[in-house]
């Protein structure tokens, strides 16, 4: 109840001068934001210029919202609060290790996949028989995980984590997300591939829309920013449960071949303050390598430092050496987990 009605004593204007913790306690229906007047317009404006010259008449309406997401139904996207402000995209950052969408290049990419589901409702495509052929039954229910097959020629490749696979749905979305995208160039890049049916198809369908007048022209804003009660801290409080994912735990062999607690290396360098000393660095390296999310190494890099406290391990050679030993430890692990049908991409 406190933090509640300390939040509700917080100015809209006041909240970009707290620090983490009291920021945290704001209400996101307080952070009265706008896209108008931010970096967002350009982005936006540029998907627009992309529909247009592909012919496509078709513009969704966008609103703020805690998460990327098109609703069922709804010709429009919902944007994350934080790409409408710096201070909230540090925010995510400190949080979340990472900002999706926080720069041109990877806005743009989402905003295409978002376009793309936006769309899909417009022209109600779904019921399709093609569409429904090739891409699978839009009515399956979407799982909270799934495991994605890094090397499948089936699916475009557009956002991390292999994300076509996860869905009907979202297969539809890259799919048109590749074709949307000026310098995919597709047509030779999937040349061969399952999928260049699936974009070859995208390429029909879209020239028949471009004369075509959208079936939905709904306007409805689901969960708005402005609506939404919760506090900051409950929002990534939920967000962080859930993106961190349990890592098998067998890797003590491995770290006894990084690391050694011989009293022979008792002056050394602790295994666990070394790794949280290189901790940022390769999880970032990691990450791009094998398509993670951050966070999620993170997970495992947390729980590898736990262990090499309890097993009291030290360095045996140089931190150099070490840290190059210990990205190739850390990819394996991510990798062999990534293919060992225990991965599970949380949606």
């Amino acid at each position: 109840m406190v933090e509640t009605a300390a939040s509700d004593r917080v100015a809209s204007s006041d909240w970009t001068a707290l620090g983490d913790e009291q920021l945290l306690d704001v209400r996101m229906c307080d952070l009265a934001l706008r896209i108008e007047g931010t970096d967002l317009e350009q982005r936006i404006a540029q998907i627009n210029a992309e529909l247009d010259a592909r012919g496509l008449r078709f513009r969704p309406h966008y609103w703020l919202a805690d998460e990327w997401f098109t609703p069922d139904g709804v010709p429009g996207v919902a944007i994350p609060f934080y790409l409408a402000h710096p201070r909230l995209a540090r925010l995510e950052l400190a949080q979340m290790l990472e900002v999706e969408g926080g720069d041109p290049d990877s806005c743009l990419r989402i905003l295409r996949h978002e376009v793309g589901h936006a769309i899909d409702n417009a022209y109600r495509l779904r019921r399709r028989r093609t569409r429904r052929r090739l891409f699978g039954n839009p009515g399956i229910e979407y799982p909270e995980y799934y495991t994605p097959k890094p090397y499948s020629k089936s699916f475009v490749h557009h956002l991390d984590h292999w994300y076509a696979q996860s869905h009907p749905d979202e297969d539809f979305a890259e799919t048109f997300a590749v074709w949307l995208d000026p310098a995919s160039m597709w047509a030779t890049r999937y040349a061969g591939w399952p999928a260049q049916r699936k974009l070859e198809y995208m390429d029909r369908l879209m020239r028949l829309l471009s004369r075509a007048r959208p079936k939905v022209k709904s306007k409805r804003e689901v969960d708005p920013l402005r609506r939404l009660k919760k506090t900051l801290r409950e929002h990534y409080r939920r967000k962080r449960e859930h993106y961190g994912l349990d890592h098998p735990d067998f890797y003590d062999s491995d770290l006894r071949n990084l690391f050694s607690d011989s009293p022979e290396y008792a002056k050394n360098l602790p295994a666990a303050r070394f790794v949280r000393r290189i901790r940022k660095d390769v999880r970032g390296r990691v990450a791009s390598f094998t398509d993670s999310y951050q966070y999620t190494i993170d997970q495992l890099l947390e729980k590898v430092i736990e262990r090499c406290r309890e097993l009291n391990l030290r360095l045996m050679d140089s931190e150099e050496e070490t840290k190059t030993d210990f990205m190739v430890f850390l990819t394996v692990q991510t990798m062999n987990y990534l293919h060992s049908g225990r991965h599970r991409v949380a949606l």
